[in-house]
């Protein structure tokens, strides 16, 4: 079990399954099982999976004044997260709809309201972070105090890079510095990713780049072990839903590469309990225990070589 500090964004999250992305205009549209509702965000998404995996996790967030804290722990839920150093501070908590088709299309609006004007109480985080085994972040503006602590008590640090963007390089770029682990979706991303990859390593110069490619798989780049290698995906679950593979992915690599500093185990890993995942709808249901995804390797793996992973 590892300590982790998780800093990031929390929102309210809506799923409708459409026809087909772009959509056609009708004043109303009935369709049984196809809106679903309920918290979420990378911060969120990746504490709770961290959760499963049995790792001792502060998540350190923000949101509305309002918000029902109840809604981040259903009574269904057996895996609950603490929600302590969860602030409501904002004026209201951030909210998001995706639509997604058959094809797996998808089109996101989001709404951040004023989570770029807030700051986070930094008076109580220097304890926890002190005592964790790495820190994980969001790019979300005020994740940024939380960054100069981790630096200052020379914590690993790992950043979920949402949507890279080179012409606002330049507001992340303190957090691409000093991360020892990147996370990337290439949904933003031109030209070719090994180079994309090669030119960030060579700025930044990170232990770890992950770009996920969606259901081309993903790039993981290591710089001790000097790789740079495509891996295609993993097929378990008959997939239903994708939103909250990058964030489940990201997580349970997390917590395999600080308890075993191995990436390519970590990464097989990691994308086992994403696939698995996304056969649940909602960004934050789906996360398999750890036993639970022995089992899977055990099924998928071990069975067609002695070696397993």
């Amino acid at each position: 079990m590892s300590n982790f500090v998780v800093a990031g964004v929390i929102q309210i999250e809506t799923i409708v399954k459409v026809d087909k992305i772009p959509i056609d205009y009708s004043p109303v549209t009935t369709m049984n099982n196809s809106i679903f509702t309920a918290a979420g965000g990378d911060a969120y998404n990746e504490a709770l999976a961290m959760c499963w995996l049995g790792d001792d996790v502060k998540l350190l967030s923000v949101v509305g004044r309002n918000m029902d804290m109840n809604l981040l722990n259903p009574a269904d839920r057996t895996v609950t997260i603490n929600t302590e150093y969860v602030l409501p501070i904002m004026d209201a908590t951030p909210t998001q709809v995706l639509l997604y088709d058959k094809a797996r299309k998808e089109q996101l609006f989001e709404d951040l309201k004023d989570l770029r004007d807030v700051e986070y109480d930094m008076a109580m985080v220097p304890p926890m972070i002190a005592s964790a085994d790495m820190v994980v972040l969001s790019n979300a503006n005020y994740c940024r105090g939380f960054l100069k602590c981790a630096k200052h008590y020379d914590k690993k640090v790992a950043v979920n890079i949402h949507c890279y963007d080179l012409d606002k390089e330049k507001y992340n770029s303190d957090f691409m510095e000093y991360a020892s682990i990147l996370y990337f979706s290439d949904d933003t991303i031109n030209g070719d990713p090994f180079d994309f990859i090669r030119s960030i390593a060579d700025k930044y110069d990170p232990d770890i780049i992950i770009l996920g490619q969606g259901s081309k798989g993903l790039i993981l780049y290591d710089k001790l072990k000097d790789i740079n290698v495509h891996y295609d995906t993993v097929t378990t679950n008959e997939v239903v839903n994708t939103a909250g593979a990058g964030n489940a992915l990201f997580a349970c690599f997390l917590h395999f590469y600080q308890e075993t500093g191995d990436s390519v185990l970590s990464i097989k890993n990691a994308m086992l309990f994403a696939s698995y995942k996304i056969g649940y709808m909602g960004t934050s249901n789906g996360f398999l225990t750890v036993d639970q995804l022995s089992h899977w390797k055990d099924l998928i793996w071990n069975r067609a070589t002695p070696y397993g992973l």
